[in-house]
């Protein structure tokens, strides 16, 4: 391996395991009694519906493969915030921002399955931001959600810079995410390296803008035909220990 200046995580998958329901029917029970409670009544399936036809309308798209997103992205390219709010607006309820966090924090916890740092996670950020580098979080997410689910985790103050998807309206393989990275914090690509588990995601829109990529399969990695030796390396397993001792020790190298 060559030395980097400067490496970019994925989030969900890469540093953090999660698992996310957003079908259950518990959820949709409790999160329509919450609507009810600030005046705009839904029954459950309503609820749900009116939810999935908002997120369509807002991404543009008159059909949706659940194949086509992975759960625990809940629909990073558009602000979540704006569909809660139209839930209650379309019922006649002005709702706070504070109301918004509220009813968009009940969904997540209510849909999350568990939520936890891969081993040696926090370490292996920590690690490299001792030993002279910099550590970026480049994320396909929601900021009402993943800010605090980082703070959460005790993670939030381990990078030099985080972008979310949700912020800026447009999310990975797309090369605009990457270029604003790139922008904001002045990284150079040919000193850059990209570590996650999607070989489409962030393989293959880091390599679009010359970044180097390291994959690493986790269990919820998407299933794709994409070839994983396009990664400039690969780890065919979880090992988060295992890749700190790679990249410091070309790191103590320098």
């Amino acid at each position: 391996m060559k030395l980097y200046h400067d490496y970019i995580f994925d989030l969900y998958g890469t540093l953090v395991d999660i698992r996310t329901n957003e079908e259950q029917r518990v959820l949709w029970n409790k999160l329509s009694l919450l609507y009810g409670y600030y005046g705009a009544d839904y029954l459950p399936q309503v609820l749900h519906e009116s939810y999935l036809s908002l997120v369509y309308a807002k991404e543009k798209l008159k059909q949706y493969s659940k194949q086509e997103r992975y759960s625990h992205e809940a629909y990073p390219e558009i602000p979540i915030e704006e569909v809660f709010t139209e839930l209650y607006t379309s019922k006649g309820v002005q709702p706070s921002d504070e109301l918004i966090l509220h009813t968009g924090q009940m969904f997540r916890v209510m849909s999350t399955l568990h939520i936890r740092l891969y081993a040696g996670a926090k370490e292996l950020l920590q690690q490299l931001r001792a030993n002279g580098s910099r550590v970026f979080l480049l994320s396909n997410a929601q900021r009402i959600f993943t800010e605090y689910e980082l703070k959460y985790l005790q993670i939030y103050d381990c990078f030099d810079g985080i972008l979310i998807s949700s912020d800026y309206g447009v999310k990975k393989p797309d090369e605009r995410f990457f270029k604003l990275l790139l922008q904001k914090y002045s990284i150079d690509p040919k000193e850059a390296l990209m570590i996650g588990n999607d070989l489409s995601s962030d393989i293959a829109g880091a390599k679009n803008v010359g970044i180097d990529t390291f994959y690493i399969h986790s269990a919820i990695s998407p299933k794709t035909t994409a070839d994983k030796t396009s990664a400039d390396y690969s780890m065919n397993h979880m090992n988060l220990k295992r890749l700190q001792k790679l990249l410091l020790y070309k790191s103590k190298e320098r």
